[in-house]
């Protein structure tokens, strides 16, 4: 949806499983449409969408692309955002830590994103003023890197990427942004990360200069194009967790020059006291699909797991002086699931600086965990539960 000078805003389609183009195809007829008819029935609806590795190659051959585009205009959609953080199965079984491979250092990954803009290039809108985004892994999985020489293979692959997006630029005039996805347990976790990678790595003179030996550009030209074509997705639900000072961290992003080229709404769970009634429904949200990282803040300051069992094993008689907060997408909507909250608040505060600054164009629900939702937190369709969050948060930019 169009909301002005507020940008667009639509939901990301990673909550439909899906992983050949048949079967995205299928969802965004049997799902997006009807999220449409519920929230945009007269105007256009944009499209947030995921695409697998094996999708994308699928939907680049000409005529299933003639098809979707047909499709789209048909039905009253344009596409704007792509979710390019899971390259391969997202639903359906374990996904855990593989969620981000391949990551940034393995030149699949650059192949795989390259792809995807040029889908992105056929199927934004005639509107030149619209540019694309793509949102992808931190990185890598923090656990898995090896020190200096994979950070190297991690810059080296996104300046050839901001390469391809700037050689994009000059033969289709269209711009696309690639969006750096922070989430705990990541190489790119918090904000204070973001900033000591982008200042030292990514808008330091020795990364201008590398841009400019793969596209020609000159210094001025070649720093523009790092700020115009490499920014963040700000995950709303992944800096609650990080305990992220909501009034502060858009403000230190837009301070350090980093574009935030998409922001994903999300929220996740709160438990301010680890009492015995909490912990007992938690475990509940345990399951074998999505890593569900867990930050805690305690008496010795903040501690980090990389899964809700990590964190379980350290519950003792002294749980009460602790607050947990986990990385598990749940409705935005909802502020309290008893017996513990949500961390809807940040992104109410979040909502707010953008009501009254607008910082990004792209605006993205992404609620992709209702497969694994207990069930007295998944009440209704999936197409009522994406268009309740959707008007949630268009009530929010208008309050």
């Amino acid at each position: 949806m169009n909301l002005g000078a507020g940008g667009h805003l639509t939901y990301c389609s990673n909550i439909h499983p899906g992983e050949t183009w048949a079967e995205v195809r299928s969802n965004l007829e049997r799902y997006v449409t009807a999220v449409r008819d519920r929230l945009s029935p007269a105007g256009d609806f944009g499209v947030g969408l995921r695409l697998s590795g094996r999708a994308a190659a699928e939907l680049a051959a000409s005529e299933v692309m003639r098809e979707f585009r047909d499709f789209l205009a048909r039905n009253r959609m344009y596409v704007f955002t792509i979710n390019g953080f899971p390259y391969g199965t997202f639903h359906g079984t374990r996904v855990k830590e593989d969620v981000y491979l391949p990551d940034w250092r393995d030149p699949e990954r650059l192949r795989y994103t390259n792809q995807l803009a040029d889908l992105m290039v056929q199927l934004l809108p005639e509107d030149a003023a619209i540019e694309g985004s793509i949102s992808t892994v931190p990185g890598a999985y923090k656990p898995a890197l090896g020190g200096a020489g994979d950070v190297a293979l991690i810059v080296e692959n996104l300046l050839r990427h901001v390469a391809y997006l700037v050689d994009v630029r000059r033969r289709t005039g269209r711009s696309i942004a690639l969006a750096l996805e922070p989430e705990p347990h990541c190489f790119l976790e918090t904000i204070d990360e973001v900033l000591g990678f982008f200042q030292r790595d990514l808008h330091g003179a020795a990364a201008v200069r590398r841009l400019g030996e793969l596209t020609g550009l000159e210094r001025a030209p070649a720093a523009q194009a790092l700020h115009d074509h490499l920014g963040l997705c700000l995950d709303l639900c992944h800096a609650a967790v990080e305990f992220e000072d909501a009034a502060a961290c858009v403000g230190r992003l837009d301070a350090a020059g980093i574009r935030v080229h998409k922001l994903q709404i999300s929220a996740g769970l709160r438990l301010p006291q680890l009492d015995a009634e909490a912990l007992a429904a938690l475990r509940r949200f345990d399951d074998p699909v999505y890593l569900h990282q867990v930050i805690e803040r305690g008496p010795a300051g903040l501690r980090r797991f990389s899964d809700l069992p990590e964190a379980f094993a350290t519950v003792n008689g002294e749980a009460r002086e602790r607050e947990w907060r986990v990385h598990f997408h749940v409705p935005i909507f909802l502020d309290r699931l008893a017996p513990f909250a949500s961390t809807q608040s940040f992104v109410r505060e979040v909502l707010a600086q953008h009501r009254a600054r607008p910082f990004t164009a792209h605006l993205e629900v992404e609620t992709y965990t209702w497969d694994v939702l207990p069930e007295p937190f998944r009440s209704g369709s999936v197409d009522e539960a994406v268009a309740r969050e959707l008007a949630w948060v268009r009530s929010e930019l208008a309050a």
